[in-house]
Order: structure tokens, then C-alpha cells, then sequence
């Protein structure tokens, strides 16, 4: 959050939740931006993609991370005015210098040059460097899905997580999508973290006051902890599976092959050497992968089968009637129709505070609910 800590005597609700319309959440994001000095388009698809994850469910990259994109540029750390450059390009493959801009704008750039490539060649495979936080994994998977192709997205983050048998954290968050579309509107939507739980999830916990489940984090002493508090306070994440005992380290490994796509391939910072999140002086220089793959360079039907693959599952008897077999994506797209029967996102009370705070503290008219 940007550095506002007084609340408006004008803030009175008392529920715990304030619902607003999609639209209405956009134009405060871009407004919040505007106020720095980034152009409209820009924040705009910075906008567009933490709306996204709030509509989809994804509440630790939404809203929640306004204030920190605010930040970055208000401290120099980020350079919203920059346009990403190609440094060296195939017909198929591309290396791309974000140029130390906003992560959904090096994001978006460096997805449309993929999917471009796989249009005409059947793969794109961009590699992105000197990059911010994008947001979530998925709005770029999805973008590609929509035109008909596979789309693949990784990124690299902080060192938060603590590789198995350690104690301090070496590698980031390191989220993985695939996108893929299937007949009909349906589509595969993976979008993942490959630690326990993405390091927003915890920050969102501390901002309504709640403990985090056990197994997700461990304190800077390295024991396990159920504090959101502890964890923040130079904590760090478990890996995907969480201890050794329950395959932690396949969560360690696919962090690691992460970080193969994205620092290393881009060659730029990775693991390690990336900046710790406390340390608020330094630029992120983050990298990120896009993959897109045009499913009509290989055999027919790629969407019939995947959608009979998905029915099946859907359709398979489950465990508890009440609970029906799920894939990738759909619990998200429950959330997203749950969105738009209720005509907007409903935002829990503190996350709604923060919000009126920042508006106060940039001088630009608050979010208006529902």
C-alpha cells in the first residue's frame, strides 16, 4: 500500500464485505496510476489484469497489489514510462527487454509476439527480462487460448520459498499457466503457484486479521508457523507439497525448472540473486516466459478431444455428491459467473479500507459500491 495510514472519517460501512462493479474497480486502478504519471493505455492493462484475478477469485493479485505498483513507480523502481525492445528474435523465438516497465505491459507485449509467431510458424517462445510483477500467470495463458492456441506462461519471483531440507528462502513463487481451449466456449485453465500457496495469499490473511493453514509457511527461524505475521516478518514459503515427506521437493523442482525458462534462458537475475521483497531500494528485474502453440501444426480435433477428456472427469462419480470432480479453470469460472450474477466483486471490509485510504492519499474519487 502506498505510504497512506489515515482513515476518512466519510468511511461508514459496517458489513463485512462491499461489492463493486467491474468497471467501476478499472477506472480506480487506472485513476491510482494516472496519479504517477503512467499513461491511460498503460494503466489500463495493468487494470485489466488485476481486475481479472479479482474476478476470477484471485484476490492476493488483484486490488491487493495496487499499492504496491503505485509504489514501485513512485519510488523510481519501476519505469512506467518505458517500452519494452526486442533484443535478438527467430522466426519462432524472441528475447525481450522490458526495460524495467510495468509487468502486465512487458507481459502483454512479450504474450502477443508469441502467439504472432505461433500463428505463422506454429510455436512462439519469447523469453522477458528487466520485468515487474505481471499479475496473474493465467490472463496471458487465456489470451492466447481465445484465439485458439495453447498458451504457456512462467515467472520468476522472489527468493520466498525455502527449497526442501532448507531453512532460507532460494527461489521464488514461480507460477505456472497453460491455457488451452477446448470446444464449444470451454477451455483448460492452469494457473498455479509451485509453492504451497502464493506469497499474496499470506499478505491478504495479515489484512483480515486470520492465521494461515498449517503447512504453508515456516518463520525466519525456519519452524512452521500458522502467523501470517511470522511468516511476513522474514518468514518463508513451503514448496509445493509442502515437507520432504509429502514430495516437497517436486514443488522445489518445478520451481527450479521456472527459473530455467525465465532468469537463466533470459539471462538475467534468477534464484538467489533475485532482491529479497524487503529490500525496497532496488528494481525487481523479474523474467518471465510466454509459449504459445498452434494445435493446427499437429493432428485434427485438438478441441473435441480435450473437451471429451474434461467431460469425462467432470462427469466421473465423485467422492462427496455435493462435491463434483473439478479441472483446471473451473473453479474460477464458477467464480467469475458468481461475479456476474452478483454484479460485481465483493471485497472484503480491510481490503475495501485500504482502498479508500489510497484514494485519499492520491486525491482521486473512491471506489463507489454497489
Amino acid at each position: 500500500m502506498a505510504s497512506a495510514s489515515e482513515k476518512s472519517d466519510n468511511f461508514t460501512p459496517n458489513n463485512l464485505g462491499i461489492k463493486y462493479r467491474e468497471e467501476e474497480v478499472e477506472r480506480f486502478m487506472v485513476e491510482c496510476m494516472m496519479t504517477q504519471g503512467v499513461s491511460r493505455d498503460r494503466a489500463t492493462t495493468l487494470a485489466q489484469v488485476l481486475v481479472a484475478a479479482d474476478v476470477r477469485g484471485h484476490y492476493s493479485h488483484g486490488l491487493h497489489r495496487l499499492g504496491h505498483y503505485i509504489n514501485d513507480v513512485k519510488n523510481n523502481l519501476c519505469d512506467a514510462g518505458t517500452t519494452p525492445t526486442i533484443v535478438k528474435e527467430s522466426v519462432s523465438t524472441a528475447l525481450v527487454d522490458g526495460n524495467n516497465g510495468l509487468g502486465p505491459v512487458v507481459g502483454k507485449f512479450a504474450m502477443d509476439l508469441a502467439i504472432r509467431k505461433a500463428q505463422t510458424t506454429g510455436i512462439g517462445w519469447v523469453c522477458a527480462k528487466g520485468s515487474n510483477h505481471y499479475g496473474i500467470a493465467g490472463w496471458y495463458t487465456m489470451r492466447a487460448a481465445k484465439q485458439g492456441l495453447v498458451g504457456v506462461s512462467f515467472t520468476n519471483t522472489h527468493p520466498v520459498v525455502v527449497p526442501t531440507r532448507g531453512k532460507q528462502g532460494a527461489l521464488g513463487t514461480n507460477p505456472i499457466s497453460v491455457a488451452a481451449p477446448a470446444e464449444g466456449d470451454d477451455s483448460f485453465v492452469l494457473d498455479m503457484s509451485t509453492s504451497v500457496v502464493a506469497y499474496g495469499k499470506v499478505e491478504v490473511a495479515h489484512t483480515k486479521n486470520e492465521a494461515i493453514p498449517e503447512g504453508w509457511a515456516v518463520d525466519k527461524h525456519g519452524c512452521m508457523t500458522t502467523s501470517s505475521a511470522e511468516c511476513l516478518d522474514g518468514g518463508f514459503i513451503m514448496p509445493l507439497g509442502g515437507p520432504e515427506l509429502h514430495s516437497g521437493y517436486k514443488g522445489f523442482g518445478l520451481s527450479m525448472m521456472v527459473e530455467i525458462f525465465c532468469g537463466i534462458m533470459s539471462g538475467s537475475s534468477y534464484g538467489p540473486n533475485l532482491n529479497s521483497l524487503l529490500r525496497k531500494d532496488q528494481p525487481a528485474d523479474l523474467s518471465h516466459c510466454f509459449v504459445a502453440v498452434n494445435p493446427a501444426f499437429f493432428a485434427p480435433g485438438f478441441e473435441e478431444r480435450l473437451g471429451d477428456l474434461m467431460s469425462h472427469c467432470r462427469n466421473m462419480e465423485p467422492i462427496d455428491t455435493n462435491k463434483p470432480v473439478l479441472v483446471a479453470g473451473d473453479p474460477e469460472r464458477a467464480r467469475t459467473d458468481q461475479v456476474k450474477k452478483d454484479g460485481g466483486i465483493t471485497y472484503h471490509i480491510n481490503q475495501v479500507k485500504e482502498a479508500w485510504q489510497l484514494a485519499e492519499y492520491l486525491g482521486v474519487s473512491p471506489m463507489q459500491w454497489i
